[in-house]
């Protein structure tokens, strides 16, 4: 599933040609379009759109350009045209200072009065930003408690400012851009972005990707720029159209949230969702909350929690994987014995294993479980989390003995798997540095780290 979240299609033009530019949309496999305006007229034409073909929906709003004139009263026939059914935001609305269209405090009188609105009708806003930064971050860091939810579409400010963004529940998306030779800058901003903040667009009739840089761009293009995305990540395109189309969900509600899996694929590796359940309660893990990543749901209750058999036959040959996970959203180890009858199985038919655990298997299980990993487990990943068990216990919700259970048992696992990888996640309060020193220099482990969004 593939959905461009930005394509102008009301464009003079694309006034000969629609039918045909529709029709390949949805050839290339494209689900759903938004279409946002950039004024009154454009807005009504976007309804237009809206109602004549089911897989397109839209925004209304009054893009930076044309707010010279701007004046409160617009606000009420925004509104009135917000109010059909496939209008899902307010925009493209924003903040633009490389033209000299509009004066600056006439943009952020009708941005603010936009997104105001935006509240107001509870939907998210679509947000165009061109040199404007620091005024733009202003404005968006003043509605930090509201609720507001943001795509920032054609994205191209600094990391720090994605990280923050992310970090206030918006989302941000890069159209052809990112295709083209002289853009390293962006792909690495990318690179070091987790895809569960990104959509795709193709800002059509602008933007044009390469191989076709230079001529009109339309929607069917969309999947050369998550093509691009999926090179940057090292992953393959289903993965980033699985993962891009449930933000939208989140976004703009279009689509719908998918079914529970029980084995879920990322790259070529397996994972096996074996329990929804933890006896942590983690401060950066949505647990109880969607429990979705990647574009897989992995929320379930205790009673829908499958045997082993569920897992066996989904898995199938298990040397077609490069490893077979045992993850999820929970504490494999609380499902102890199905770990160890679903391992059985993959080593004996050839493949690889990693368990990814927080460490506290032994007090779980009541019982001293390292011996079990032998021939059934190659590598075990630990969340260390943190070098500090005060601070380790803060994040996990759990009192600071858990912190030494953890140590103690990734010491012990090292005598029977191959190797033992321990985690940090980059919260701006835990030392990485010296959760390294620890983890290398006195447990004698592996360590890495997690971008944390």
């Amino acid at each position: 599933m593939l959905i461009d979240t930005h394509a102008h299609l009301f464009y003079p033009n694309f006034n000969e040609d629609l039918e045909e530019v529709i029709k390949r949309a949805k050839d290339s496999g494209l689900d759903y379009i938004i279409v946002p305006a950039t004024d009154l007229k454009t807005s009504e034409e976007v309804v237009e759109l809206t109602k004549k073909y089911d897989f397109i929906y839209g925004a209304v709003g009054i893009h930076p350009h044309e707010t010279k004139d701007w004046d409160n009263s617009l606000i009420e026939k925004i509104e009135a045209l917000a109010m059909n059914e496939k209008i899902v935001a307010i925009g493209e609305i924003g903040l633009d200072y490389f033209y000299d269209f509009s004066p600056k405090e006439k943009q952020i009188e009708a941005f603010k009065a936009q997104i105001e609105l935006a509240l107001k009708i509870n939907k998210p806003i679509i947000v165009h930003n061109r040199e404007s930064d620091e005024d733009m971050m202003s404005v968006i860091r003043s509605y930090q408690d509201s609720g507001l939810k943001a795509q920032f579409h054609c994205f191209s400010q600094s990391f720090e400012h994605a990280r923050e963004l992310i970090k206030l529940n918006h989302l941000i998306s890069f159209t052809g851009n990112i295709t083209f030779k002289k853009q390293d800058s962006l792909r690495e901003l990318i690179s070091r972005l987790s895809l569960e903040s990104i959509m795709l667009e193709t800002d059509s009739p602008f933007m044009t990707p390469e191989p076709y840089r230079g001529q009109r761009n339309e929607p069917s293009y969309v999947k050369l720029v998550a093509e691009t995305l999926a090179d940057i990540h090292h992953l393959n395109i289903e993965d980033v159209a699985r993962i891009t189309s449930y933000n939208v969900f989140r976004m703009f509600g279009i689509g719908s949230k998918p079914g529970t899996s029980f084995t879920y694929k990322i790259r070529n590796s397996l994972y096996i969702n074996i329990t929804n359940r933890c006896n942590a309660n983690c401060q950066f893990c949505d647990r109880n909350g969607e429990s979705v990543i990647s574009g897989y749901n992995l929320k379930m209750t205790k009673s829908e929690e499958p045997d082993a058999s569920v897992y066996i036959k989904e898995i199938g040959d298990p040397k077609q994987f490069d490893e077979i996970v045992f993850c999820g959203y929970g504490e494999p180890t609380l499902r102890w014995d199905i770990v160890k009858a679903v391992a059985k199985y993959v080593k004996e038919n050839e493949g690889r294993t990693r368990l990814i655990t927080n460490g506290h298997g032994n007090l779980i299980n009541k019982r001293d479980i390292a011996p079990e990993l032998k021939g059934l487990i190659d590598v075990v990943s630990i969340s260390f989390n943190s070098a500090d068990p005060r601070q380790y216990s803060e994040l996990m919700g759990l009192e600071t003995r858990f912190f030494n259970e953890m140590i103690s048992f990734a010491k012990d696992a090292k005598n029977y798997v191959e190797k033992v990888v321990m985690t940090v996640i980059t919260m701006d309060e835990v030392n990485i540095e010296r959760a390294r020193k620890t983890v290398e220099e006195k447990i004698g482990a592996e360590f890495r780290v997690r971008q944390y969004f």
